[in-house]
């Protein structure tokens, strides 16, 4: 019977040490997960042409996918032990505030009402609001041009509202769970306009430059963040060094000269990553 025992105690032991270490809270800083668990989930957008797409042989290319994979390699985590998982913006604090990613890298404006639910790191990039219509739309000249027109952008998101609000109160406004969606219709004769930020909206121009153009007159200024957990100054700190090395390295400048550039859109300089 003592063999049993002895058995028994060295198997619980086992048991204890694998788990041990491993073990993370979900209140623990994204340093701390990411050393104890050597692994990273991350949520970015799956349909972002330039700044992250699935494409349709399983890879995940971008501009926020190599910002992302470069913040997670300075928190100690390679590329292959990356979970990418598809976020929105109706679900980018959600996702955050229940755990099921680490961090959001998503084309992620930074605003003080986001700023109550979740921490940002950065600003990695700066751009603003403009419009993607058809080629053959020589009628859109901006905002103001939208009055009893209908005008697309995603659910959760408020460039849409914007306009609405500041610059065409007699609009229609149309909700899609994805930007790819708005561009369908787009195309299809459905909606006028779609509206959100412009880089955003050059990924579909360098798709389609035949039959899309942008306006190319922004009206609004998006600082993007990358989110994090609520309270999180340690994790804030690490991704924000890691930004700043990535603009330093050069990889900030090459990734996007390799990702957005092709579309034509004029490449802002790099931001100032603030002290928090």
């Amino acid at each position: 019977m003592r063999w049993r025992t002895l058995l028994g105690s060295a198997l619980l032991l086992v048991t204890v040490s694998a788990c041990g270490p491993s073990h993370v809270s979900p209140t623990d800083s994204l340093v701390t997960r990411a050393s104890a668990t050597d692994h990273l989930t991350i949520g970015i957008r799956f349909d972002a042409p330039g700044l992250s797409e699935h494409t349709v042989d399983g890879r995940f290319v971008g501009f926020d996918v190599d910002v992302a994979t470069f913040v997670a390699s300075e928190l100690g985590v390679p590329a292959k032990d990356i979970t990418w998982r598809e976020t929105t913006s109706a679900t980018r604090e959600t996702d955050l505030t229940s755990g099921a990613v680490d961090l959001v890298v998503a084309t992620y404006s930074i605003t003080a009402k986001r700023e109550q639910l979740v921490s940002f790191a950065g600003p990695y990039f700066t751009t603003g609001q403009d419009l993607l219509v058809r080629r053959t739309s020589a009628d859109i000249s901006g905002p103001e041009a939208l009055n009893g027109r209908r005008l697309c952008s995603v659910t959760g998101s408020t460039p849409a509202q914007q306009v609405k609000d500041r610059f065409a109160q007699a609009v229609q406004l149309v909700e899609y769970p994805r930007y790819s969606d708005c561009v369908t219709a787009l195309l299809a004769g459905q909606i006028d306009a779609v509206t959100t930020d412009a880089v955003i909206l050059a990924g579909y121009v360098a798709r389609d430059p035949e039959l899309l153009k942008l306006v190319g007159k922004p009206f609004s200024k998006e600082n993007y963040g990358i989110g994090l957990r609520k309270g999180d100054t340690q994790g804030v700190a690490a991704v924000d060094d890691a930004i700043r090395k990535m603009i330093s390295s050069g990889e900030w400048l090459r990734s996007l000269n390799a990702n957005i550039g092709p579309s034509g859109y004029q490449l802002p300089p790099p931001p100032e990553v603030t002290q928090k």
